[in-house]
């Protein structure tokens, strides 16, 4: 597929009314989780910085451009999976008017690599969802890339479903369920 076809962004919506944002999140030894942390330090800026830029091996990503001056801005909705108290993963509760108030926005997902296979990107988003739910919230959207494949696999897992915005993506993820070997069948055409 040429970079044109893989526009716009895949999108996936979540009903957030099916799951109980009270259940525990579940951690390796040694995890914790956390919201963000203002501080003079600007460490938690930092470690986001280093967390994004590792994910989408982009520099340009970094908090002062694309978290602190959002309208939705709230250190409550950012989260955090540490490791010996040093975040490790991030995701964050968005909110972006344009859904309007009843969706919640999952936003600026990623992990380091070296913690990778632990279930912490499962974790950090359960933790993102939760806190859109408790907002009030009752569906939360995400927007992802076609090779993002273990990313969209844990979405998948938790419950997420891909919503078509354009006529292109019926093809895209019949291409990402196959390479997921995802049992379930993708979207298609009606």
């Amino acid at each position: 597929m040429t970079e044109q076809n893989l526009s716009p962004q895949l999108f996936m919506r979540v009903d957030l009314n099916k799951i109980d944002e009270n259940e525990e999140i579940k951690l390796p030894e040694g995890y914790t989780i956390r919201t963000f942390r203002e501080g003079e330090d600007k460490a938690d800026e930092h470690a986001w910085d280093h967390i994004i830029g590792v994910t989408f091996q982009n520099p340009e990503c970094t908090f002062e451009k694309l978290m602190r001056p959002d309208p939705a801005y709230r250190p409550d909705r950012i989260w955090f999976v540490c490791c010996d108290d040093e975040p490790v993963a991030t995701a964050a509760g968005w909110f972006q008017e344009k859904y309007g108030e009843e969706y919640g926005y999952l936003h600026m997902v990623g992990a380091l690599p070296e913690h990778a296979g632990k279930g912490l990107g499962i974790a950090v988003t359960k933790a993102a969802m939760y806190s859109m739910k408790k907002e009030g919230r009752s569906f939360a959207l995400l927007s992802t890339d076609d090779f993002r494949l273990p990313a969209i696999k844990s979405y998948l897992r938790l419950g997420w479903e891909p919503k078509i915005v354009d006529d292109n993506q019926y093809d895209r993820w019949k291409k990402v369920y196959e390479n997921l070997q995802w049992k379930a069948a993708p979207p298609v055409k009606e």
